[in-house]
C-alpha cells in the first residue's frame, strides 16, 4: 500500500463514500462517522438495521482517549494490556459522531487493531473510524478484497487492497465501565484472559 492510496481513501471518505480495508481479523467498511448521509449509506450497503451501533477502530490508545476523554480506570487498563489487538472496549461516544452510529445508550465499542493499514487509515483521518464487517448482513464476512464480491463493485465503495486479513473470530467486546465488567460479545480474546488482566 502506498501513501497515495491512503490519501485517496481519506478524500473518498470526506466526499461521503465508503472504504473497504483490511484489519487484523477481517476486512471492514468505514465512512465519515460525523455524516448522517454516509452512515445511512453504509447501513444501506450492508442491509443492516439502523438501530445497531457501529464498532470503531483507532490508530492508538492516545487517539481513543483524546476522542472519548471520559474513560474509566478499568477500561484504560484493558486498553494498555490488549491494544493493539482484537479487544473492543465500550466508551461514551463523542457528540461529533452521528446518532445512528451510536448505541441507544450513547456508547460505542472501539479498539486499536494489530494491523498497520487499519491503524494508518485512522491516523490519516485524525480520529477513530467505524469498522463494521465487509459483508451484507447474514452473509459471510470477507477476509480478502477478492471476497468482497458485490460490495467491491458498488459505486459507493473504494477498496484498499492490502492482501488478505488473517480471518478468524471477531473482536471480543467488553464493557468495563460496570462492576462487575460485562462480556458483550465473545471473540478472539478469551474472557478469562480479560478477567485475569484486571486482577491484582
Amino acid at each position: 500500500m502506498q501513501a497515495d492510496d491512503l490519501a485517496a481513501a481519506i478524500a473518498w471518505l470526506r466526499g461521503g463514500g465508503i472504504v473497504a480495508f483490511p484489519t487484523d481479523t477481517l476486512y471492514g467498511l468505514t465512512v465519515d462517522p460525523a455524516s448522517d448521509a454516509a452512515v445511512a449509506s453504509l447501513f444501506d450497503l450492508k442491509g443492516r438495521a439502523a438501530d445497531v451501533a457501529l464498532p470503531f477502530i483507532a490508530a492508538s490508545g492516545a487517539q481513543v482517549f483524546a476522542w472519548a476523554p471520559h474513560v474509566d480506570t478499568a477500561t484504560r487498563r484493558l486498553a494498555e494490556r490488549f491494544w493493539p489487538g482484537p479487544l473492543s472496549l465500550i466508551v461514551d461516544a463523542p457528540p461529533s459522531i452521528a446518532a445512528e452510529a451510536r448505541a441507544r445508550d450513547g456508547t460505542v465499542a472501539v479498539r486499536v487493531p494489530a494491523h498497520d493499514v487499519a491503524r494508518a487509515l485512522a491516523d490519516a483521518w485524525g480520529a477513530p473510524l467505524p469498522a463494521t464487517s465487509a459483508n451484507r448482513s447474514g452473509e459471510p464476512p470477507a477476509a480478502s478484497a477478492a471476497q468482497l464480491g458485490a460490495i467491491a463493485r458498488d459505486a459507493r465503495v473504494r477498496v484498499i487492497d492490502a492482501g488478505p486479513s488473517p480471518g478468524g473470530a471477531p473482536s471480543t467486546i467488553v464493557d468495563a465501565r460496570r462492576t462487575p465488567i460485562v462480556l458483550v460479545r465473545a471473540g478472539a480474546v478469551p474472557w478469562n484472559r480479560v478477567l485475569e488482566s484486571l486482577q491484582g
